[in-house]
């Protein structure tokens, strides 16, 4: 059986990459930056990114994900798909890493076409490099290597593939142990929730380090636990990068705490260290968006991000979940069922159709699922609070002003993990979108518990409505509203937390 939460972490190191990575691209080549900086995602930097926009870091990670969820095993003759997909992503890419764009481009002269030859020509031509520059040990393998947390839950396995993406490219020992070692920490996130870099060592250990390498690597993992990330000047070279972005994570928060502001505030902090920030941010993303899961990633982030090939969260998502999916036997036929659909089939359940206005804003309708196929003629965005399909949303609605939430209707804790964060969140961008003037349509399956939830608590946060109102009106014009208790009692924390500040 899968754990609590796994197809949420699993989607979280996708959407964890790219959220470090976008925020951190505005910012590469500066710093270090003052600790009350605000970090947005802000676009420009050096290469002129969109706001929202990934880098190189996750468009190389996007041909691993996509042969990792083929179901064949991420290695050998395999890779061959990894080196093409990267090729492809070459030929319009702002920024291309020095070696990876010398050994890609050799490897490409070498295979003259033959795709079934690219892995052994990019092996080569990465040889070659290495050779002529001895110490050229960058972060170019270990900014993509995300992906391979969710090849499965055996740790050594995942060590041992992710070390061999690495030598496509970047065939330095020290590349090739910082792959294996944060890969397995990925992995074991994802099954587990845990942030424990030091299982990534142990299943890096025998055949990819030595005792010697292991007790480097060691070392460098408690000076990284010593010192900020600003103290990592040389994040370029891939043991820095290393060091700065779990430096990020353990100086930002404590597992333990299961704070979801945690996952914010390791990115912000990766970013204000400097140097190479979105590679640095990007790297922590993945990890600790592997622990804490795509839930508690800000909803502001997840709808901004977009970038080769032509992807946004929504993809990334499906992606990471069928990779995740694929390798679990009893998993295999799930080709028609979310996210592998274009269409959530709901039309055996009641009162779908519901579409009202707030009763405190007139600008925000709440509905059912089947108010997206009769949208009001003013709606221009969509805040989905339940599973839908890849075009349930009409195409009326552009891609970034639709928002989908992970939330369960569920009273178990297991369900929503954040429960208080995820609902906020979910209030906060209704009125975000708002304020940039856009009328909003709210939604989950028949408005039954989770629409009423979110309206209610936009009414209370944003409009000074008292929470008891705010229920008892928003349920009022919904006719089978009825949110389940932990929602209910989630609406009372938010709002005395609130009249408390």
């Amino acid at each position: 059986m899968t754990k609590p939460g796994h197809l949420d972490r699993a989607a979280g190191v996708m959407v964890g990459l790219a959220c470090g990575d976008a925020l951190g691209a505005a910012y590469e080549f500066g710093g270090p930056y003052p600790a009350d900086m605000p970090v947005e995602m802000k676009g420009g930097g050096a290469f002129g990114w969109e706001p929202g926009e990934w880098t190189d870091d996750t468009a190389m990670a996007v041909p691993l994900l996509e042969l990792i969820e083929t179901g064949e095993r991420p290695r050998d003759l395999n890779l061959r798909l990894a080196v093409n997909g990267w090729l492809e992503w070459m030929e319009d890419a702002k920024d291309v890493g020095n070696q990876t764009s010398a050994v890609l481009g050799e490897a490409k002269l070498t295979a003259r076409g033959d795709v079934y030859s690219m892995h052994v020509a990019a092996l080569s031509a990465a040889r070659d490099f290495q050779e002529r520059f001895p110490d050229a040990a960058g972060n170019g393998s270990l900014m993509r290597t995300a992906p391979y947390g969710l090849v499965g839950q055996d740790l050594e396995y995942v060590a041992k593939t992710a070390s061999g993406q690495s030598e496509l490219t970047h065939p330095h020992p020290d590349a090739m142990a910082a792959c294996a070692i944060w890969s397995a920490a990925i992995a074991h996130a994802v099954d587990t929730g845990e942030l424990d870099i030091r299982k990534g060592l142990e299943a890096s250990a025998g055949e990819v380090l030595d005792k010697d390498s292991q007790k480097l690597w060691l070392s460098r993992i408690e000076e990284a636990e010593a010192h900020p990330p600003e103290y990592f000047t040389k994040n370029g070279w891939v043991v820095q990068a290393f060091q700065c972005a779990w430096s990020s994570i353990v100086h930002s928060g404590d597992r333990a705490d299961n704070d979801p502001q945690h996952v914010k505030r390791t990115l912000e902090m990766a970013v204000r260290g400097g140097g190479d920030t979105d590679t640095v941010a990007a790297i922590a993303g993945g990890l600790i968006g592997g622990a804490y899961g795509v839930s508690a990633i800000p909803l502001e982030w997840k709808r901004r991000i977009h970038g080769w090939p032509g992807w946004r969260a929504d993809e990334l998502v499906e992606h990471a979940v069928n990779a995740t999916r694929v390798l679990k036997e009893y998993w295999k036929n799930f080709d028609n069922a979310w996210p592998s659909t274009d269409y959530c089939d709901y039309s055996d359940w009641r009162g779908i159709d519901s579409c009202v206005a707030h009763p405190h804003d007139r600008g925000v309708y709440l509905g059912g699922i089947g108010a997206l196929d009769r949208l009001p003629s003013d709606v221009d965005a969509v805040i989905s609070l339940c599973r839908i399909g890849r075009q349930q949303v009409p195409d009326t609605i552009d891609r970034e002003n639709r928002v989908a939430v992970w939330l369960v209707d569920s009273s178990s804790p297991e369900d929503n993990q954040y429960v208080d964060f995820t609902l906020a969140e979910a209030a906060d961008m209704v009125a975000r979108m708002r304020r940039e003037g856009k009328a909003v349509l709210l939604h989950c399956v028949q408005a039954h518990s989770r629409t009423p939830t979110v309206g209610a608590l936009y009414a209370t946060r944003h409009l000074g409505v008292p929470i008891d109102d705010a229920l008892r009106e928003v349920s009022a014009v919904l006719p089978m509203a009825h949110p389940n208790p932990a929602f209910v009692a989630a609406l009372r924390r938010i709002a005395n937390e609130r009249d408390d500040a």
